[in-house]
């Protein structure tokens, strides 16, 4: 039985949400360990008591160093003092970032973790990375992350030999800043499956297994994309359900709409890998239904099947020392 810490406190549904998802996750042959305060009903589960919560609008690395019992930070040190696997919680990304390099500790040869999240396209899942936790990247860093995110497809996504793009205004390799090009130079080099620059408009389409850029740009690109999933989704509903002919034609493509939605729900995979620590460390949406942190645990505890940490361990340190 894995065991995951779950910060029952983190995020914007906590905790009634967080429990509940974690109850669910036990169905799966998980063992959900939930930190948050004293009290807290757990349905049964394993509580570690943390009696501080960090907030959403908090300033991430001084939260984490004056709240050392909160939620998140407690659930971190379990995972480094070896009594979890891996962390889940929804809560502030940025403390999860800073709770994560002071607990877990960045693996040898690694210089920026990422945050690596799974997105639904039409030809199956790819990974988009940084989605977020660096907002300024060297090339050497998104040379970095394109190892992370192959892994992260090969073990995850269960891709063999994964195509990795890089992120750009234009498919041809002369655009983009000088970020991209000097990224561009160093992936065109690599032992990587590189196929070019990819364009935002390609991302549902599946531009490539990995799509790889600096954290501000992958964390607008991925609310780009999940608030146009949605705001799509919901003007069909609310434009079928104006005439009866609509209603009708509603109920004849219901079951359609029904998968499509499933296969487009941004909580499909409930969470995001924060790639490059020595512990697993996966990062929930903010506004994560119970449905969605089950899905975050689930996803926490197959990094630890498939030893995603061993297996970055084992070949970053080479690739780093090519940069």
């Amino acid at each position: 039985m894995i065991r995951i810490a779950v910060d029952a406190m983190g995020g914007d549904r906590a905790p009634e949400e967080i429990v509940a998802g974690a109850q669910a996750a036990v169905r799966h042959g998980v063992t959900p360990i939930l930190v948050g305060p004293a009290g807290l009903d757990t349905g049964g589960l394993e509580l570690v008591e943390a009696p501080h919560t960090i907030g959403m609008d908090e300033k991430p690395v001084e939260a984490v160093r004056h709240k050392p019992e909160s939620s998140l930070v407690i659930a971190h040190r379990l995972v480094g003092e070896g009594g979890a696997a891996a962390v889940v919680s929804a809560g502030n990304t940025g403390a999860m970032l800073a709770a994560g390099l002071l607990h877990l500790r960045r693996l040898p040869g690694v210089v920026r973790p990422a945050i690596a999240v799974p997105i639904p396209t039409r030809s199956g899942p790819s990974v988009l990375l940084d989605a977020g936790a660096n907002a300024d990247a060297r090339p050497e860093h998104l040379f970095q992350f394109a190892h992370m995110g192959s892994v992260f497809a090969e073990e995850i996504l269960e891709v063999a030999r994964p195509e990795v793009r890089l992120l750009s205004i234009g498919e041809e390799a002369e655009k983009g800043n000088r970020l991209t090009l000097d990224a561009h130079a160093l992936l065109v080099e690599s032992d990587l499956r590189f196929g070019g620059n990819a364009e935002s408009r390609d991302l549902l389409r599946g531009a490539a297994d990995v799509v790889v850029c600096d954290g501000f740009t992958g964390n607008i690109a991925l609310k780009l994309l999940e608030g146009t999933i949605k705001a799509v989704l919901d003007a069909l509903r609310a434009e079928l359900a104006v005439t009866a002919r609509g209603r009708l034609g509603g109920l004849l493509i219901r079951p359609a709409a029904g998968r499509l939605r499933t296969r487009l729900d941004p909580d499909t995979y409930g969470g995001a890998y924060l790639l490059g620590l020595r512990g697993l460390s996966v990062i929930a949406h903010g506004n994560s239904s119970r449905s969605a942190i089950a899905r975050a645990i689930l996803l926490a505890a197959r990094g630890v099947e498939h030893d995603v940490v061993g297996r970055l361990a084992a070949r970053l340190p080479r690739q780093a020392a090519a940069v």
